[in-house]
């Protein structure tokens, strides 16, 4: 029986997806940009079981070594899109899934993004087909998780791109090193979804308003990362971050993701850059803060942001290649 281990990273977006024209195809209003990270990933082992007839078995490690069966909540995104992957490849039969991830799901750090490309690029490889990495982003967003159309590719990433909606690289990880410092302030999953924040978005007064705005926004986020100019590249991903949450605090109803000590890591950060720290901060759609930084500065920005208070975890990661094949299968 076929069998396929992936790990895949998750991403931070400079610029942020957030709305969509199709939300089940995860077509965005929008376009994005994201650096592909190395330490948060998800781990999944796909078995294919070609021909039998059955239900797939999911299992999930939360938190834990130990595997066990997924809740409905989470295996059915799961086997929606292992249908969808094997009428993609004209193939019939049941799967057995196992996935871990590395950090905090659901959380505002991109799980869904890491954890569907992974499931992914698993199954492909247990199919025995290894298409471009555009089909691969293309696949992957049709998990519904428009992030992990992103998570296919190692370091800068747009997307989405021609008429298929899939992401490209704007620039590979070793072209320039930068670090991503997360401040966890809230591990437990969010109280509202990203799909559900997806879902209000064009309700919010500013929404049509910052769509207009992205298209030079990425021109000057994706010429920073080519002159490697970081002040200019910071100015844009703090500038993004903070609209993002103006557009989900204004949707109806409102969806107030920030919590006491997000703000003070904004002010910790502020105060870095007062102090000549070059350091700039944003958020996903939840409470944890992503601060951006270059290498010499790292050390710094994790010791000011573990004295926060509030803040539960630092978790230093950086820049990364993309997935990875070469890791120990689950199953």
């Amino acid at each position: 029986m076929p069998k396929a281990t992936v790990e895949a990273p998750s991403n931070i977006a400079f610029i942020k997806y957030w709305g969509a024209k199709d939300l089940d195809e995860a077509i965005p209003a929008g376009p994005s940009l994201s650096m592909t990270l190395q330490r948060c990933a998800s781990r999944t082992t796909a078995v294919f079981h070609e021909g039998e007839d059955g239900p797939d078995e999911v299992l999930v490690a939360h938190n834990t070594d130990d595997l066990a069966p997924a809740g409905d909540a989470f295996r059915r995104p799961i086997v929606r899109h292992l249908r969808r992957l094997c009428k993609w490849a004209g193939r019939h039969g049941r799967f057995q899934i196992a996935t871990r991830n590395s950090f905090p799901s659901s959380a505002g750090l991109a799980s869904s993004a890491s954890g569907f490309a992974a499931l992914t690029l698993a199954v492909l490889r247990a199919f025995g087909v290894a298409p471009d990495r555009a089909t691969q982003s293309v696949l992957a967003r049709q998990s519904g998780s428009g992030s992990a159309a992103r998570s296919v590719m190692g370091g800068y990433v747009a997307w989405p791109e021609g008429d298929r909606h899939a992401a490209r690289q704007v620039a590979p990880h070793d072209h320039w090193d930068l670090r991503d410092v997360i401040a966890l302030v809230e591990t437990a999953p969010k109280k509202v979804a990203s799909r559900d924040g997806h879902r209000r978005a064009n309700t919010s007064p500013f929404f049509e308003k910052r769509l207009s705005l992205l298209p030079e926004r990425m021109k000057r986020a994706a010429a920073a990362i080519e002159a490697r100019e970081f002040e200019a590249l910071g100015e844009v991903i703090e500038t993004d971050g903070v609209e993002l949450h103006l557009i989900t605090m204004s949707s109806v109803p409102p969806i107030f993701y920030w919590m006491p000590a997000t703000l003070a890591v904004l002010e910790a950060v502020r105060e870095l850059r007062a102090e000549g720290v070059p350091a700039y901060s944003t958020m996903d759609a939840g409470a944890n803060v992503h601060v951006i930084c270059e290498p010499h500065h790292e050390e710094q920005v994790a010791r000011r942001l573990s004295r926060v208070d509030g803040v539960l975890e630092v978790i230093r990661d950086r820049v990364g290649p993309g997935p990875r094949t070469d890791v120990e299968p689950l199953l």
